[in-house]
């Protein structure tokens, strides 16, 4: 059973994405879209979206790509730094492809930031979940300590987390845009790391 996990998980986060993919293309408004933004909406204040927006950025392009950067040039391991690379190119064109294929509008009247281009899914949330996720791999099956591993893969997680989770704050994206996007990452990042895996070992 242990064996085939990873592909369970992968086969439902696949379904769990088409699922959520078909509400989106069949319904203007979504019942959970609205109770969620209605839920996380009551936390709005100065204090915590000026903190949320310094939040969200993690999720940027300027940040992956200055993470990279760095990789590239100062880790070591020169191939954790080149399938980082290969990671963050991949996922960014699957977004470019799924905003163009889905074309969904971003909320109107709510955002707290100006926004360009598509909603579904959230290029935040897919990107976070992927790049992020991808070293959360690359130190699960590093050399380091174990009670290190803990501390930067549980870190790493909340990041992905409450990066999503700022987007809908922020009003830039519904909360199927954000669960979309961490659905497909799961499965591409399986998929993804099962392909490499002699690779980069």
């Amino acid at each position: 059973m242990k064996k085939y996990l990873k592909w369970i998980i992968c086969a439902v986060s696949i379904i769990l994405f088409i699922i959520v993919s078909l509400l989106v293309f069949t319904k203007s408004d979504i019942y959970i879209d609205s109770v969620v933004y209605k839920y996380v909406s009551k936390y709005i204040s100065d204090n915590n979206t000026n903190f949320i927006k310094v939040l969200t950025y993690l999720g940027s392009g300027i940040v992956v790509i200055s993470i990279t950067l760095f990789a590239l040039i100062f880790i070591k391991n020169k191939k954790y730094a080149l399938y980082m690379s290969i990671d963050l190119l991949l996922i960014t064109i699957f977004q470019l492809i799924l905003k163009n294929i889905f074309a969904r509008n971003r909320p109107i009247d709510i955002n707290l930031i100006d926004e360009n281009g598509y909603s579904f899914p959230s290029g935040h949330s897919l990107t976070c979940f992927a790049f992020y996720g991808f070293i959360i791999y690359l130190i699960y099956i590093s050399g380091i300590n174990k009670k290190s591993k803990i501390i930067f893969i549980t870190l790493l997680s909340f990041v992905i987390l409450f990066v999503g989770l700022s987007r809908i704050y922020l009003g830039v994206h519904y909360f199927t845009d954000v669960i979309g996007g961490f659905l497909f990452s799961l499965a591409y990042l399986i998929i993804f790391t099962t392909i490499i895996k002699k690779q980069i070992n």
